[in-house]
């Protein structure tokens, strides 16, 4: 199975296995829960649904990697942000939540495996070829997927080889990290989602961090 099949697949059965108890923890994404999380995983299965059908003639301006820039963080008040919390408060039931992103995103994998890779799509003012896009999105996939257990350790992450591959991600885009570190803590650390121990920090020099991917 190729890592965005396996990435979203992975992902979606972790979610199907919260219990309505672990929906209102904190996530590894700042303000948001985990109930807040899955709502935003939605709005990503509709967006890949939604690009796998907005073919072009075009020539790519971007492949995987290059889909990815770094950019600041959203701001405290970012609209999008607060209009995912409020979505995700307004499904009355976790069920229904749960179910909502199980819909959708079966639909995503689903339409992962059938997409012509060659065939070029169109988003966010970029074109890519679609195999390059769906391998774009095992960033998304994987990173929020350590997002969602990061509070909630009974639950499995991503698989070893999704992590790489974000980790050989986040280095093409902002550079290297020590070789000895773990791919976990390079997202990590990295995308300011934990702060690096004082080695790590001292090691990292006066390298700038968050890096924000987006």
């Amino acid at each position: 199975m190729d890592l965005y099949a396996r990435s979203l697949a992975d992902l979606l059965a972790t979610v199907g296995a919260l219990s309505d108890d672990d929906l209102p923890a904190p996530s590894g994404c700042a303000g948001w829960s985990v109930r807040d999380l899955v709502c935003h995983l939605v709005i990503d299965a509709q967006d890949v649904l939604i690009t796998l059908v907005t073919p072009t003639a075009e020539a790519a301006t971007h492949d995987s990697v290059t889909y990815w820039k770094v950019s600041d963080a959203p701001a405290a008040d970012d609209p999008l942000s607060a209009l995912t919390v409020r979505l995700a408060a307004a499904y009355g039931e976790p069920w229904m939540l749960r179910f909502h992103l199980d819909d959708v995103g079966q639909a995503a994998l689903r339409a992962g495996r059938l997409a012509d890779r060659a065939t070029r799509v169109s988003t966010q003012d970029m074109v890519l070829t679609a195999g390059d896009y769906l391998d774009a999105y095992v960033w998304e996939w994987t990173l929020h997927h350590l997002d969602l257990v990061r509070h909630l350790p009974h639950h499995p992450g991503p698989s070893a080889a999704a992590v790489a591959r974000c980790r050989a991600v986040l280095e093409q885009v902002a550079g290297s990290f020590p070789a000895a570190w773990p791919d976990e803590d390079v997202l990590l650390v990295g995308t300011g989602r934990r702060d690096p121990t004082a080695a790590q920090r001292a090691e990292l020099g006066s390298r700038k961090l968050p890096v924000v991917l987006g």
